[in-house]
């Protein structure tokens, strides 16, 4: 399975972003959520803690009785790899939203009469 594909599934994206903002969580936390927020079985969510495992996207260890899931770099890197030719469409874009950004603040900044001015 491509890195893309596992990506694709929501219910693995969620897994992942879970991973990805608190670190290291068990299976259960984990199935609470996802089971919760996709009304899916505490099996259908093994089962995507499996594909996430076997596809480098996630790493466990045991602890006593529980099974604690982190993010495994691999799997985030190889969709970036695939991702990488295509940056030249949305990075200028990017950049240039940055500098607008930074644009209004600038003139916001600017339009602000002195006495509002926080000091």
């Amino acid at each position: 399975m491509h890195a893309l594909d596992v990506l694709g599934d929501p219910v693995r994206r969620r897994i992942l972003e879970l991973l990805a903002a608190d670190g290291e969580r068990s299976a259960g936390e984990i199935g609470e959520v996802v089971q919760a927020e996709f009304a899916i079985s505490q099996p259908a969510v093994s089962q995507h803690l499996k594909v996430l495992r076997e596809h480098g996207f996630a790493s466990v260890r045991p602890e006593g009785r529980r099974r604690l899931y982190a993010v495994d770099p691999r799997g985030p890197a190889e969709a970036r790899q695939w991702l990488t030719p295509f940056e030249r469409f949305w990075l200028p874009k990017l950049d240039a939203l940055g500098t607008e950004i930074a644009r209004g603040k600038r003139q916001r900044r600017l339009a602000t009469p002195p006495h509002e001015k926080e000091t």
